[in-house]
């Protein structure tokens, strides 16, 4: 993965003959992206039981970044598509921190895994799989200035972290048709300039269902960053998710401790420090943790009539001190 160059800038011939075969790169500010579609002798051999592995492996870029996995459903033949696409829909399947990392110290890859048994009732439904190719992309978001200066055969290098993604499956898959509806994907949610209620921390979807939906769920994936000291990124607070006005789930990021994770972060820094820290010194200022993966939310929705809906997150204690 590279990160982005700038105006007029091109990548290096090997950002390209480095994916695998089939695959096509989406590469802007803050994003880049590989994606390659899934055959449908590939989706034949996934079950109805699914994990997803994810392998990051350090290159130029030593701080903590996004990273992730999600599905885009593409116009049946295609052999390419743009990231803006309007006829592409896009779900998150899984998102990933990276550790600090400083490629020439080891270990110098972190793994993370994901239950996607979800999935196969996708891939496997008759009417999306007659509408839609199935598409893996690949992401993270990265930057290699810092390492250019701090990292021992990074100056002037672009790359930022390689990666390896498989896919392991069990069971025996059927296909019977489901209901999904993307209604969001990895909006930015503050209180100054990401908010739908101006002056607070809230996001508001709405969407409109065809026809009655029995136990409906929704997948929530959130996570919390900024950078200033004291900022939001290391204070938790508790969210409220709203249904039509009615309140449906609370939550409070992090409630874990980090120190399973510090062997993967071979850069010192500020968050794990020179020593090890106690459970309660985590859970007064973790949100989550470099080198973990950001937890899939899954809430119960009920049974949903046909027409309009709400979903609203709102963090109503933030404060984002300093515009961060």
């Amino acid at each position: 993965m590279y990160h982005y160059l700038g105006e007029g800038e091109t990548l290096p011939t090997e950002a390209y003959t480095e994916i695998p075969s089939g695959a096509i790169r989406m590469h802007a500010y803050e994003r880049d992206v590989i994606s390659r579609k899934l055959s449908s002798a590939e989706i034949a051999t996934l079950g109805s039981e699914i994990t997803m592995n994810i392998n990051i492996i350090a290159a130029c870029d030593n701080y903590d970044r996004f990273a992730g996995v999600s599905l885009a459903m593409v116009p049946k033949g295609s052999s390419t598509y743009t990231w803006d696409q309007s006829d592409v829909k896009r779900i998150e399947l899984g998102r990933i921190i990276t550790p600090f990392m400083n490629k020439n110290i080891s270990p110098t890859s972190t793994p993370y895994t994901f239950k996607l048994n979800n999935l196969a009732k996708i891939i496997h439904d008759p009417i999306l799989a007659t509408t839609y190719d199935f598409w893996f992309e690949f992401r993270a978001d990265g930057y290699s200035a810092a390492a250019n200066n701090e990292v021992a055969g990074c100056a002037g290098r672009t790359d930022v972290f390689r990666g390896n993604l498989d896919l392991i499956s069990t069971g025996t898959a059927t296909s019977t048709s489901g209901f999904l509806l993307p209604i969001s994907y990895r909006k930015d949610l503050n209180n100054y300039n990401a908010t739908d209620v101006p002056g607070t921390t809230t996001r508001i979807v709405n969407f409109t269902l065809d026809q009655n939906v029995e136990n409906a769920k929704l997948f929530l994936t959130v996570s919390n960053h900024g950078s200033n000291q004291g900022g939001e990124e290391y204070i938790r607070r508790n969210h409220f998710v709203y249904l039509d006005e009615q309140m449906i789930f609370q939550f409070k990021p992090g409630g874990k401790s980090c120190e399973p994770f510090r062997m993967y972060n071979t850069q010192g820094n500020g968050i794990y420090g020179p020593a090890a820290k106690t459970l309660r010194n985590w859970l007064g200022f973790s949100n989550w943790c470099p080198g973990d993966a950001i937890p899939n939310r899954e809430i119960s929705l009920g049974n949903l009539a046909a027409g309009n809906h709400t979903i609203k997150i709102t963090v109503p204690d933030a404060v984002f001190t300093g515009g961060q």
